[in-house]
């Protein structure tokens, strides 16, 4: 079984520090599906085979069942970052297929609300056309009584003509007959029998009672009537009720294209936003890219100051510590030369009394400084030999010790640096005295001394400008930096003000497609509606327009049966005068 394991040494307790053994401890183990696990406890397998590595790397060894190592040791450096190479492209694979996979999430959400909504309309279509099929089984109610009405006014019709016809026949015979007696009248002929009267007479009664009444038929007709004009109340508030959906369709139809107007406008200003947005993350790289370039400069700056300060540190240490330099200091020689003697004198004294005082404090500082570079050898010779635990504890102490010997280091620098300023101008003094006392100067190579107080100076005044080029870039870095994070903190504001318009838009638009949807179902209705109602309408116009018909000639027959009746009783008054006359009676 393949382990990843940690080369371990165990040092010996011989005087040279030899004789120390190779381990390898266990990290994690293969499984056979090609993942890793970490081994429980601290497992050590001994490994001479790996005395050649240093401790602390990372191998790759395959066991037996007796926790032998087969096989040659592996590094496992190259091992952990093909893997490592490995899982990072998994891990962008994984993140691709998660985004995928809320695509398809959202997709599948916008799908489902789209299914849910032709659901719904489905249904409402369903209860549209079960209404419609209930008004068209009431229309066909509607119809057939209608038709029933239709016969009724044929049947009736056909019993006018009948009847008209038959009266035709009895007023052409009483025309006969009433042109005969007209004839035997003018004639002043006694031809006109007690018979022939009494025939005259029956057939007068016979035609009166052949006059066919109309009550009956126009009662019939009224109720035709009637539910004509109930069935077009009906239809009559069926024709306002689409009338109602036309004008819902108008202005859900308005609405729809102020909804569409405004979707526009919202995707136009949320384009010219998007704009904005790239426009000011363009600009913040440009900033970006501008602090990169000042922090770089800044960074080459402070390599240079802290190359300054070394250098100017080793000057400062050469000059404090080498014979063959010296620092000139500024001294007033005409001041001393018009000094009286014995305060110059004086003035040498005390100087030399400062200078033993400085050369002591510097002395014991650096005897502090030999300990303490002692101390910092000692425990480096300690942690060489102590364990794993410690180690940690004496490198803590060692990193302490070292600081502190740095900073006593830098300390003594400064005062060797001043130490010897000191001593030259006690050697300027001391020049002047003896010259005044005239006491040849010994001290003439002085003047050979190569002097560093220049070279100083000046890398003092470098230091200082490149300073105070460092605070100007520093500052201008940090308004940089304020800058940026404003013009960073505006573009996550104008992202998350994007965000909700575009949820907005989104919302926006899914209203729009369903309020377009209802005005469309709408008016499938009011057309479906429509088209339903005018062939009832164009029915029941033309059941009118017959029953109509069917009135006015209903009337002419009354009128006609009123005028035949008219005639009757004037030639029902003639013969009786006729029969009631002195010559009907004498024949």
């Amino acid at each position: 079984m393949l382990y990843l394991a940690e080369v371990q040494k165990q040092k010996g307790g011989g005087l040279l520090g030899g004789g120390g053994k190779t381990a390898l401890k266990l990290l994690a183990c293969q499984r056979t599906d090609q993942s890793w696990s970490a081994v429980p406890g601290d497992e050590v397998i001994p490994a001479e085979e790996a005395k050649n590595l240093n401790e602390g790397a990372l191998v790759l060894i395959n066991l037996g069942g007796n926790r032998q190592i087969q096989g040659e040791i592996e590094l496992a450096g190259s091992r952990l970052a093909r893997d490592l190479q490995n899982f990072s492209r998994l891990l962008e694979k994984a993140k691709s297929q998660e985004e995928e996979i809320e695509q398809w999430k959202q997709s599948l959400t916008y799908q489902s609300q789209e299914l849910n909504r032709r659901e719904m309309e489905m249904e409402a279509r369903i209860e549209q056309m079960q209404s419609m099929e209930e008004d068209f089984e009431r229309v066909e109610q509607q119809r057939q009584e209608v038709e029933t009405a239709k016969e009724e006014a044929a049947r009736l019709a056909e019993e006018f003509e009948r009847s008209r016809q038959e009266l035709e026949g009895a007023w052409e015979h009483l025309r006969g007959e009433q042109r005969r007696l007209e004839e035997q009248i003018a004639q002043h002929a006694p031809g006109l029998d007690p018979s022939q009267a009494h025939l005259i007479q029956e057939l007068l009664e016979q035609l009166s009672q052949a006059v066919v009444p109309t009550d009956t038929v126009r009662e019939q007709l009224n109720l035709s009537f009637e539910v004509l004009n109930a069935q077009q109340a009906e239809l009559e508030e069926e024709w306002q009720q689409l009338e109602q959906r036309q004008t819902e369709a108008s202005a859900r139809q308005a609405e729809v294209d102020r909804q569409g107007e405004e979707c526009q406008q919202r995707k136009q200003e949320l384009q010219q936003a998007q704009k904005s947005l790239e426009e000011a993350k363009a600009e913040l790289k440009v900033q970006q890219n501008a602090l990169e370039i000042k922090q770089e400069s800044v960074h080459m700056l402070s390599l240079q100051l802290r190359t300054q300060g070394e250098l100017h540190q080793q000057v400062a240490r050469l000059a404090a510590t080498s014979a063959d330099v010296k620092i000139s200091q500024r001294v007033d020689l005409e001041a001393l030369e018009q000094m009286p003697l014995g305060e110059l004198q004086g003035t040498v004294q005390g100087l030399e009394q400062d200078l033993e005082k400085l050369v002591r404090f510097v002395n014991d500082q650096e005897e502090e400084l030999t300990f303490q570079r002692e101390a910092v050898e000692e425990l480096h010779e300690k942690i060489k030999s102590a364990s794993e635990y410690d180690r940690i504890s004496m490198e803590t102490e060692l990193a302490e010790e070292q600081d502190r010997y740095q900073m006593l280091d830098e300390t003594l620098v400064g005062q060797r640096r001043n130490l010897r300023e000191r001593e030259e101008i006690l050697n300027q003094h001391q020049r002047v005295l003896r010259r005044r006392q005239g006491i040849s100067d010994s001290n003439a190579s002085d003047n050979q001394k190569i002097d560093l107080g220049p070279i100083l100076t000046q890398l003092e005044a470098q230091r200082q400008q490149q300073e105070e080029d460092l605070q100007k870039l520093e500052s201008q870095i940090e308004q940089m930096r304020r800058s940026i994070n404003q013009a960073e903190e505006m573009i996550r504001h104008q992202a998350g003000e994007q965000e909700v318009k575009l949820s907005e838009l989104q919302s926006l638009e899914q209203n729009w497609h369903s309020a377009s949807a209802a005005v469309a179902q709408i008016r499938g209705q009011v057309e479906s509606y429509q088209a339903l109602l005018q062939p009832k309408q164009e029915a029941l116009s033309q059941i009118r327009q017959k029953l109509e018909a069917i009135a006015e000639a209903l009337n002419q027959i009354q009128e006609t049966g009123d005028y035949q009746l008219q005639r009757i009783a004037q030639l029902q008054q003639t013969i009786s005068s006729l029969i009631q006359s002195p010559e009907f009676a004498t024949s």
